[in-house]
C-alpha cells in the first residue's frame, strides 16, 4: 500500500504552530540572552581553550538563528508579506550578516559590531517591547516640539550663565556650548548643587536662575515628554481593545445567525 507524502500545506501549518508556540518563543529569547552573554565573554582576558569554546558557540547561535528565522519565513503562506514587516527585514539582516565568519576575515571587524547587535532581535521577538518602541516612534513628531522648546531654554539660559558667571569659573561657563554642557549636568542632578554654591560666593541670588531653569527644563518638560510617550501607548491600546472587541462582537454576530439557520431548518424539517 503506497502511502501519500504530506502536502506542502501540511507543511507550512506544522511550522506556523511551531512559530506561534510559546515554548518556542521561549527558547529563542532564552538564545537571545545567551548569545549576549557569549559577545560579553569576549571582552575579558580568556585563555585560549575557553576562547576556542566561545567561538563554537557563536557558530551554534548563529545556525540556530538561521534555522529559526527560516522557520518563520518557511511558515509565512506569502512569502513576499514577510519582508513587508520592517522587523522581519532587520532580523534577517542581522542574521545573514552574522554568517560573515569573524576570525581571518576582513569584515571580522564588522561582524563582531552585528553580533553585537543581535541583542536588539528581543524587541522583534517579544511583543510587548514592539509595542513600546511603535508608540515611541509614533510619539516623536509630539516629542521634537518638546524638545526643541527645551532646546530654546537651556540656549537662553547658556548665554545668561556665560554672561554672569564666566569670571567665577571659565571652565563651566566659558562660553555658550560649555555653559550647556553645564546646565545638562544640571539637569541631571550630577553634584549640581557644587556649581550653584560656587556662583552664590560671587552672586548671593543665583539660586534663583538654577530653580528657575530646573522648574522648566527638569520638572515641566522632562514631565511633558514622559506624559506624551504614556499618552500615545495609551491611544494604541485603546485601539487595539477597540479592534478586539468589533472581532468579538463579529463572532457573537455569526453565532446568533448560526442559532437562527439551525432554528429554521428545524422548523422547515
Amino acid at each position: 500500500m503506497q502511502t501519500s507524502s504530506p502536502s506542502p500545506s501540511s507543511f507550512q501549518n506544522k511550522l506556523e504552530r511551531l512559530r506561534h508556540n510559546r515554548l518556542f518563543e521561549i527558547v529563542v529569547v532564552s538564545v537571545i540572552l545567551f548569545s549576549a552573554m557569549v559577545t560579553g565573554v569576549k571582552t575579558y582576558e580568556i585563555p585560549n581553550q575557553i576562547l576556542r569554546l566561545v567561538d563554537w558557540l557563536d557558530y551554534a547561535i548563529t545556525i540556530f538563528f538561521v534555522i529559526e528565522i527560516s522557520v518563520r519565513f518557511l511558515a509565512e503562506p506569502n512569502k513576499r508579506d514577510f519582508f513587508k514587516s520592517g522587523w522581519n527585514v532587520f532580523d534577517t539582516v542581522i542574521v545573514a550578516v552574522s554568517l560573515i565568519p569573524v576570525n581571518d576575515s576582513e569584515l571580522a571587524y564588522v561582524a563582531r559590531l552585528i553580533r553585537i547587535f543581535r541583542v536588539l532581535r528581543m524587541v522583534s521577538v517579544i511583543p510587548e517591547l514592539r509595542h513600546l518602541l511603535n508608540s515611541l516612534l509614533k510619539a516623536l513628531p509630539q516629542l521634537g516640539y518638546v524638545a526643541l522648546m527645551m532646546f530654546i531654554i537651556v540656549y537662553i539660559f547658556a548665554a545668561i550663565g556665560t554672561t554672569l558667571f564666566a569670571e567665577v569659573n571659565e571652565f563651566l561657563w566659558g562660553d555658550i556650548a560649555v555653559s550647556m554642557l553645564t546646565l545638562f549636568r544640571v539637569m541631571t542632578f550630577e553634584d549640581w548643587t557644587d556649581v550653584m554654591y560656587e556662583t552664590m560666593t560671587v552672586y548671593p541670588l543665583s539660586w534663583i536662575y538654577y530653580l528657575i531653569f530646573i522648574f522648566l527644563n527638569t520638572f515641566a518638560f522632562l514631565n511633558m515628554l514622559i506624559g506624551i510617550v504614556v499618552n500615545v501607548m495609551e491611544q494604541e491600546r485603546a485601539e487595539e481593545l477597540e479592534e478586539a472587541q468589533k472581532y468579538d462582537m463579529t463572532i457573537e454576530d455569526l453565532s446568533a445567525q448560526i442559532e437562527e439557520l439551525k432554528q429554521l431548518i428545524k422548523t422547515k424539517a
